[in-house]
């Protein structure tokens, strides 16, 4: 595949970006030594199906998905994970509700009864 760092994914039309996708899967099934029909019979769809994604055709995300599982490529949807962010703002009060240092005294709700 061609190097991807100086590929400018917004200026692409979808039928690029389909057709890109469709090589990246080819191109591991390839390396995997798998045929069409024992691809696609994994990944529990039709050969043609699997054609078509290959070409860079519509095919629906449940599709990709599947044939991702079955090439062992699922970890490249980290790039959707969302991180939490938080504010500096809330960063610095939450800094401010942290304990500064130990009182050296239990709480009275630990303390155990005479009784």
């Amino acid at each position: 595949m061609t190097d991807r760092s100086y590929n400018n994914w917004s200026s692409m039309s979808d039928k690029v970006l389909a057709k890109h996708i469709g090589s990246f899967v080819k191109e591991k099934r390839m390396e995997m030594n798998k045929t069409q029909d024992l691809l696609a019979h994994a990944a529990g769809i039709s050969r043609s199906t699997l054609s078509l994604l290959e070409k860079g055709e519509t095919v629906t995300l449940a599709t990709l998905l599947q044939v991702l599982r079955v090439l062992d490529q699922l970890h490249i949807l980290d790039v959707f994970s969302v991180q939490p962010t938080v504010s500096p703002i809330q960063l610095a009060k939450i800094e401010l509700k942290k304990r500064k240092r130990a009182s050296g005294r239990t709480p009275a709700s630990s303390k155990k009864s005479t009784w």
